[in-house]
């Protein structure tokens, strides 16, 4: 016997938008608080000491946790809890993270405050700010990838047959409004030129942004309340089947989840530690402050906000989901040798940087709608988890890897720019060569990956819109 309700809130058009425009503004504080760092790494070197491998690590440890089984943990717990226990635990644990770090950048903790004895008594390379802040970054981290594949799945839960891939597209483009306006505004937050520059002012920016993103997701969480009331008045008597950890199994012996999280590895590896380098990137090749490098690497969020929905649109009526990734990944490698190979020029920097944003628009609008077409609804937070974890060892070695790399190829360089000495720039290459690297690789996985879409039938080149 069957119960049944008219309409379901996911039904109504504007219902379902607003639910979207809720979870995006959560995504969009975290981005900001993700990215408002790397406009200032010459600062960092500068106020804290940090070296081009201490920044490195710093910039990998937000992934350092989840890489230990938190980001499995919390697709289990998305499976069993339901969204909204971990979208609002996501968010809190992003305050506390956020809060952490801030308070290893303070001057109270860096003059001798609270724990500073403890963090200056072991690994005397890393100066103890370096380790308070990547802890905090690291607890940020958890909640960041927990709210991540939250919203995944709800995005599934209120479009799935409807405008899923607009929907993500969507999504995606308001969270990389976050890391724009980080690139473009962070240094002028923190004041850098001036005298009173401190990096401190943009971490206090995005902890409120953060603060922000959990309201926006408490008021998301009375509409989930309603929905879920409806889904049960109009479902089947029988109880569905729930997840089961050796569902685990399944998962990863699936040989699309496999290929198309190898895939995301590689991709996000190549555009995330870039975007940590990319402003002192553009300081040394092209030698401009660290606010025009900001401006111009800023641009390659700003045109995935415009380009994504379209991608996704696309996606929605037309298809050709593994086919656009091979182009993205394609695109990629193009971008970063141009980096790493050609004399770059202002004008070349800014078309690079676009093309790269092009192809930060194709992969992921097509990647993240193609896993519900590859796992069960039932273990579809746990398959998202899993993505992200594996995505999150390259986001952890990648930054940590160019930084050993940038030290190594320019030995001296670091201290020399510490004490003030002007005209001396690092030599980008070899990093540029690796993102490179990572995009020829990623070619010949979509390829591998349209190749099994057509042996097993996943549809990932069919509509999304049914």
């Amino acid at each position: 016997m069957t119960r049944h309700v008219s309409m379901l809130l996911s039904d109504s058009k504007a219902a379902r938008w607003t639910a979207l425009i809720l979870v995006s503004l959560t995504m969009m504080a975290a981005y900001f608080f993700v990215d408002m760092i790397a406009p200032l790494q010459t600062l960092m070197l500068k106020k804290y000491a940090w070296d081009p491998d201490i920044y490195g690590f710093f910039s990998g440890s937000e992934y350092m946790l989840n890489v230990l089984g938190f980001l499995i943990v919390s697709g289990i717990i998305l499976d069993k809890m339901g969204i909204r226990f971990t979208g609002l635990t996501a968010a809190t644990t992003m305050l506390i993270g956020g809060a952490v770090k801030y308070y290893g950048l303070t001057p109270y903790f860096n003059e001798g405050g609270f724990a500073y004895e403890f963090f200056s008594s072991f690994w005397t390379s890393m100066p103890a700010s370096a380790k308070v802040a990547s802890l905090g970054y690291a607890i940020f981290g958890i909640g960041v990838e927990m709210a991540g594949i939250t919203v995944s799945k709800t995005i599934v839960k209120w479009f799935k047959g409807k405008e899923l891939a607009l929907a993500m597209g969507m999504e995606m483009a308001t969270a990389r409004l976050g890391a724009s306006v980080a690139f473009f505004f962070s240094a002028t937050i923190a004041g850098a030129g001036k005298i009173t520059e401190d990096p401190l002012k943009s971490v206090w920016f995005g902890l409120a942004l953060l603060a922000i993103g959990f309201l926006t997701f408490l008021v998301y969480v009375f509409m989930d309340v309603k929905l879920d009331k409806q889904a049960q008045a109009s479902a089947s008597d029988e109880p569905a089947e729930e997840f089961r950890i050796s569902d685990l199994a399944k998962i990863l012996t699936n040989r699309g989840f496999l290929l198309i999280s190898l895939l995301c590895v590689l991709f996000y590896s190549g555009v995330f530690p870039f975007l940590k380098y990319a402003v002192n990137m553009m300081e040394n090749k092209l030698d401009i402050t660290g606010s025009t490098g900001g401006y111009i690497a800023g641009l390659l969020p700003v045109g995935t906000i415009f380009l994504t929905p379209l991608v996704g649109y696309f996606l929605d009526t037309r298809g050709k989901g593994a086919t656009l990734m091979i182009f993205g990944a394609a695109l990629l490698t193009i971008a970063h040798l141009t980096f790493a190979l050609v004399p770059l020029t202002m004008g070349l920097a800014i078309a690079s940087i676009v093309v790269l944003g092009v192809a930060f628009s194709l992969v992921p609008a097509s990647m993240w709608p193609s896993v519900p077409k590859i796992v069960e609804d039932r273990y579809l937070g746990s398959a998202y988890a899993l993505v992200f974890w594996i995505q999150n060892i390259g986001l952890m070695f990648f930054p940590w890897l160019i930084g050993v790399v940038l030290q190594a190829m320019n030995p001296g360089v670091a201290e020399r720019i510490r004490n003030g000495e002007v005209g001396v720039f690092y030599d980008y290459t070899w990093p540029m060569l690796i993102f490179a690297g990572l995009g020829m690789t990623a070619i010949f996985l979509a390829f591998l990956l349209r190749r099994e879409d057509r042996r097993k039938g996943y549809g990932l080149e069919q509509p999304n819109r049914k």
